[in-house]
């Protein structure tokens, strides 16, 4: 008898349906046979800010309520956007290699962040990419904005925003590159714990061992490893996905220039993390960093503790006073 295809939801939005067609074309690579089952998210019923939501969960809940009820077999989240809390009856399953992480800059007439004039407004949906608007250019102004990715560059096109900040991977993903204008460097300009990454959601007990191996196989070891490590800052210091903390983490000594590990790297080896919390409404910033190897111990393990040794040296030189706890 022929296996059942493998059901996986999705975000209906052009960028979520891009990003699991990648997963699905993985999947369907091994020789399972998978549809999609798009949905439409909490987040994606509101145009309200994201810190007025708490950021916590809003992209996520609908997607795993349907899992849960058994309307599908696995879902795909932009990491990014999953709490940190494991959902009970849930589990991550698998992390493809990782896009670019980087944000980037879209601006009109091709300027960058440098070069963008005194007081021109600049859109982000983001209380971390705002802080840091304030902290690298605090004579500019911050526009709250919520939208997908066409309504955000469409703002910057008619005239109504200088320029918006994105996620680089988004726009690789929808064929948009050309609307960038600049890379935020990640020594400069770290990002969102697990921006650039998808996860593969299935449920704990899952026995569909066709499923189960397939993930095996679109998993990667060396995305993980670093989206453990940058989801420990975020979960020592109990801030939520909207917050105003970042954290980059990659695996061995980049190549000069490099944003990040290729996909292929094995997943033992030097990991090295940047972490960084902004002041919420003024020009401050607080970092820290530090290396382990990953043949100290349990891989997983070795990176969770290296998150929250920098989240307490975070938070010992005064973080938590800048940071509301996640709903």
């Amino acid at each position: 008898m022929t296996a059942a295809p493998v059901r996986v939801g999705t975000r209906a939005s052009n960028l979520a349906q891009t990003q699991t067609a990648t997963v699905v074309d993985a999947l369907a690579a091994t020789g399972l046979q998978v549809r999609t089952v798009p949905m439409t998210s909490d987040g994606d019923r509101t145009r309200a800010s994201l810190a007025s939501l708490g950021g916590t969960g809003v992209f996520a809940a609908n997607l795993r309520r349907a899992l849960l009820a058994g309307e599908c077999d696995a879902v795909v989240h932009s990491l990014k956007d999953l709490p940190t809390t494991p959902h009970p009856g849930l589990r991550v399953a698998a992390t493809p290699a990782r896009e670019d992480p980087r944000d980037v800059l879209c601006a009109r007439d091709r300027l960058t962040l440098a070069t963008l004039p005194e007081g021109a407004r600049v859109g982000t949906g983001s209380p971390r990419r705002a802080a840091q608007l304030r902290t690298r250019r605090p004579d500019l102004q911050v526009a709250d904005i919520r939208g997908n990715v066409e309504t955000r560059l469409g703002l910057v096109t008619a005239g109504e925003l200088d320029a918006v900040v994105l996620a680089a991977a988004g726009l690789h993903r929808v064929d948009r590159a050309e609307a960038i204008t600049e890379y935020l460097e990640l020594a400069d300009w770290p990002t969102a714990p697990g921006q650039g990454v998808l996860a593969v959601e299935v449920r704990e007990e899952e026995d569909r061992v066709d499923l189960l191996a397939a993930l095996e196989q679109v998993h990667d070891r060396s995305a993980w490893a670093a989206v453990t490590a940058e989801r420990a800052v975020l979960a020592a210091l109990e801030a939520g996905c909207a917050a105003p903390v970042a954290a980059h983490a990659v695996l061995g000594t980049p190549p000069a220039g490099s944003s990040t590990q290729s996909a292929g790297a094995a997943a033992r080896g030097r990991l090295s993390l940047h972490a960084a919390a902004y002041h919420p409404t003024q020009a401050q910033s607080l970092h820290a960093d530090g290396t382990v190897s990953l043949d100290d111990g349990e891989p997983s393990q070795v990176a969770t503790a290296l998150g929250q040794r920098l989240a307490g040296e975070l938070l010992e030189a005064g973080a938590g006073e800048w940071i509301t706890p996640a709903r």
